[in-house]
């Protein structure tokens, strides 16, 4: 392999049409108007809704693609180096941003003061930053070295088994913390477990298609919600061929919601999941991905299984499932706070009915 050339360790990167999902000045910050849309509840209170991050200008297949192509070919260091000065860069320019991650945090850290806060923050915007690049650098990995990546406990593979051997499926739940998008890595090339990503349609056509070709690339099945009327049939349909079905839920989006508490204040998930493990039977399989500071590079944590109750009145058995995980992601963000991957006012979105932050 060429020195120039980038690896993983001893595993050369196989050159191949990929791309970055998400960058930091992209993603769902606060910066930028673009996109923000006011709402009834806002209005009167003289606020905002949070804006769809994927209006943002910059969001679009040609960033994505220059993006890619400088990860791809440098090697490791180089790309934290710059991700590095990008993000000192991103916290300087992007004040809004930075505080909108203060402000998220303070409900982990009530004493500290303003400017500690947004230090965190710009650890907080460093390590989402590390988090990209490795995801875009383990696409092209071969199986055996993305299996070097994880360390994922030898029982893990029984335990999904376990579950499947159910015959209802699986969902995979997951918040935004640490490294949720490398998960279609493990799955795909690491334990060799069929998945279905249900999400977002992103807001540039051309990035959706770049979207999908990388989950084609690893195998991995896309549904996008609010697509059509059938959503929702097509999920059943994944989990009853005992599909492994994996949602987002740490966001609402408009009426489909349930209330949590979340770091000991109010916060509204997506219902969804917890509805389609009322429905199926299928167990919520927590899940979550961070960084080491060593070899391997991720952790993978799978946390106790969610049933659904199903001798409970629905709301109040979808309630107290939502609330499971809510407390199994507290647990982890109170460990890690700096891989909680919310660049809005989070706990400020909780009082509006929006649409666009999936």
């Amino acid at each position: 392999m060429p020195p120039s050339a980038a690896s993983f360790g001893r595993c050369a990167i196989r050159p191949g049409p990929v791309f970055w999902r998400c960058i930091i000045s992209s993603s769902n910050a606060s910066d930028e108007p673009v996109g923000t849309v006011s709402v009834p509840q806002a209005a009167a209170r003289g606020t905002l809704e949070p804006r769809r991050w994927t209006l943002h200008g910059l969001n679009n297949g040609t960033i994505f693609r220059m993006t890619v192509a400088g990860v791809r070919w440098l090697p490791k260091a180089a790309s934290y180096g710059i991700g590095d000065s990008g993000t000192w860069l991103a916290s300087r320019l992007m004040p809004a941003t930075r505080a909108a991650i203060g402000d998220n945090l303070r409900a982990v850290f009530p004493e500290d003061s303003r400017a500690a806060l947004e230090r965190r923050a710009r650890r907080t915007l460093q390590a989402y930053a590390r988090d990209t690049i490795d995801f875009v650098r383990a696409l092209s990995l071969d199986d055996e070295c993305a299996t070097a990546l994880f360390d994922p406990p030898p029982e893990y593979r029984q335990r999904f088994n376990q579950l499947l051997a159910q015959g209802r499926g699986v969902i995979l739940v997951m918040g935004h913390y640490g490294n949720w998008e490398i998960g279609s890595v493990l799955m795909s090339r690491v334990l060799h477990l069929p998945l279905t990503i249900v999400g977002m349609a992103e807001a540039s056509p051309d990035v959706n298609r770049l979207r999908r070709e990388i989950r084609d690339r690893l195998g991995v099945d896309t549904i996008e919600v609010r697509q059509s009327l059938h959503t929702a049939l097509e999920i059943r349909r994944r989990l009853s061929d005992n599909g492994i079905v994996a949602m987002l839920m740490d966001r609402h989006l408009g009426r489909d919601r349930v209330q949590v508490t979340l770091l000991g204040r109010p916060a509204w998930f997506v219902r969804t999941p917890a509805l389609m493990g009322y429905l199926s039977g299928a167990p919520l399989v927590p899940c979550f991905i961070q960084r080491t500071e060593s070899h391997p590079a991720f952790s993978v944590f799978l946390g106790d299984p969610i049933v659904v109750a199903i001798d409970r009145p629905r709301d109040e058995a979808i309630q107290r499932a939502a609330q499971q995980f809510a407390d199994q992601l507290t647990a982890r963000i109170r460990r890690h706070p700096e891989y909680w991957y919310q660049f809005y006012r989070y706990w400020d979105a909780q009082q509006d009915s929006y649409e666009g932050l999936g």
